[in-house]
């Protein structure tokens, strides 16, 4: 049978989809500088280090013969996919992404880019930084621009209070400091 009726590719092609379906059609795909580089970064340590120490695996154990039971030989080939779906998707990504440095963003109100300060109901004080969707990290506060949180800070500066929408309810906040940093 032809690959071109296997599942193995629907497979591929419903995860580079899924993939891509964080930044709607038409949006521009804002990044930091450090995002950037660090996509980058991996695109690179797959291309030039990765993928051809996978091929080269994949080559030895093609070598071995009966490929139909060859461990090596399936899990590489399988990781040689990943690799490629992973390249194509960064690629991608890299190719129409918008570099937007917080230091040159006016200073006054929040745009991308902006660490902000705020104090929540209960007067606990939260930091989050508004960054691209390929940069979220809440542990560290990053939040992409296209959150609930981020889309009711953009425009807003300090002493604004805002009504943020969530799963869970709204929840007031009210803005204490916004700063523009490189972001480490």
């Amino acid at each position: 049978m032809s690959k071109a009726f296997t599942k193995e590719q629907d497979d591929d092609l419903d995860d580079e989809i899924e993939a891509d379906a964080t930044i709607p059609a038409g949006t521009k795909n804002y990044i930091t500088p450090r995002g950037y580089a660090r996509l980058q970064a991996e695109l690179k340590e797959l291309f030039n280090v990765q993928r051809p120490e996978t091929v080269k695996i994949v080559s030895w154990a093609a070598a071995l013969g009966d490929r139909s039971e060859n461990a090596d030989y399936l899990y590489g080939k399988k990781r040689l996919r990943e690799i490629d779906k992973r390249i194509r998707f960064l690629t991608k990504r890299l190719g129409y992404a918008q570099v937007i440095d917080p230091i040159q963003q006016p200073q006054e109100k929040i745009y991308f880019g902006a660490t902000v300060v705020v104090n929540d109901m209960e007067g606990v004080e939260h930091t989050y930084s508004i960054v691209g969707v390929d940069e979220i990290d809440l542990v560290h506060g990053q939040v992409s621009w296209m959150s609930p949180l981020a889309k009711s800070l953009l425009g807003k500066q300090e002493g604004d209070r805002v009504i943020v929408h969530t799963p869970v309810g709204e929840q007031a906040l009210e803005i204490i400091e916004v700063r523009y940093e490189a972001l480490t």
